[in-house]
């Protein structure tokens, strides 16, 4: 392969997991307390229209950030009540957040027209930031230190959420409640404070997952843009065992698949492009069958506090 064609691939692959990633480690936060994130789709989209109107009103990059991160807190804390406060099922409720947000967001956004047809609300991308004497180095340099700030961000993360789970004593209480509440209790936690506040969280990277794709990728937001992602997420979190690198590798490879999707559909293959568009997703579950079998995950992810 030309190695032009093959940077170009890996860094289609790197933005690609970008999102895939920041929404995986908000989601391990989520798991790991013992609430199912099944609502990062919805915290994903939520974030992403936040951002674009936040951003196309106030024409300030860093304002819109915030309100993608405080538009997935929002939804998230909605599923954290729902589930620690009322006992509501996990999977129910992340799957009807996720409908609230598809429909909610597309009401919203023909509210903002007169005419009630969906406006298209263009927003400047979020500018690389080259890194001083490292982004000139030849095929490293474009591919890792020639990225938009949230890439940053993303893989950057990875290793002080690995630190805070598995180094830190609020790591260690978030997981505790993650597998058994009531010894967390016994232990002076109050686990339904820190269900909610890991929920919230999550809700906060999902945000900023979907801001990738509106703000950093795309420029504006459309119906249903996060297009299923969020239960690729699902999928990178348990072939990762819960755990943030191997969630990384696993967004990594979600995201190779798809970018060699995206380049055989310019290829004159005797498939249908629809077939080609399934392959992320038939990765996603060739691996869970394959690698997803055998993963532990939290003792207590799913059941409500007594």
């Amino acid at each position: 392969m030309d190695m032009a064609l093959l940077v170009d691939f890996l860094a289609a692959s790197l933005r690609i997991a970008t999102p895939l990633l920041l929404a995986a480690l908000g989601g391990i936060l989520s798991e790991r307390s013992g609430t199912v994130a099944v609502g990062l789709e919805g915290q994903m989209l939520t974030g992403a229209f936040f951002g674009v109107i936040a951003t196309h009103l106030a024409a300030n990059a860093g304002i819109g950030l915030a309100a993608s991160a405080f538009g997935g807190m929002l939804l998230a804390l909605v599923v954290g009540i729902a589930t620690v406060r009322y006992n509501t099922e996990h999977m129910v409720t992340g799957l009807a957040s996720n409908i609230l947000a598809l429909g909610l967001t597309s009401f919203l956004l023909r509210a903002a027209a007169s005419g009630g047809g969906a406006p298209v609300i263009r927003v400047p991308l979020l500018e690389t930031w080259p890194v001083p004497g490292l982004s000139a180095l030849p095929v490293v340099g474009p591919l890792l230190f020639q990225q938009p700030p949230l890439t940053y961000l993303a893989f950057l993360l990875v290793l002080p959420v690995a630190v805070f789970l598995f180094r830190s004593r609020a790591g260690l209480t978030l997981r505790a409640v993650g597998e058994n509440p009531l010894a967390a209790f016994a232990a002076g936690a109050n686990p339904a404070r820190v269900r909610i506040a890991a929920i919230v969280a999550g809700g906060a990277l999902a945000g900023l997952a979907g801001a990738v794709l509106s703000l950093q990728q795309v420029g504006t937001f459309t119906d249903g843009m996060t297009g299923g992602r969020g239960y690729l997420v699902l999928a990178a979190i348990i072939v990762g065992r819960w755990m943030p690198l191997g969630s990384l590798l696993a967004c990594l490879l979600f995201g190779a698949a798809e970018a060699l999707s995206l380049r055989a559909q310019a290829f004159s293959l005797p498939v249908s492009s629809y077939v080609i568009q399934m392959t992320p997703y038939l990765a996603a579950l060739l691996v869970l069958a394959g690698l997803g079998r055998g993963a532990r995950m939290p003792a207590a992810l799913g059941q409500p506090i007594r």
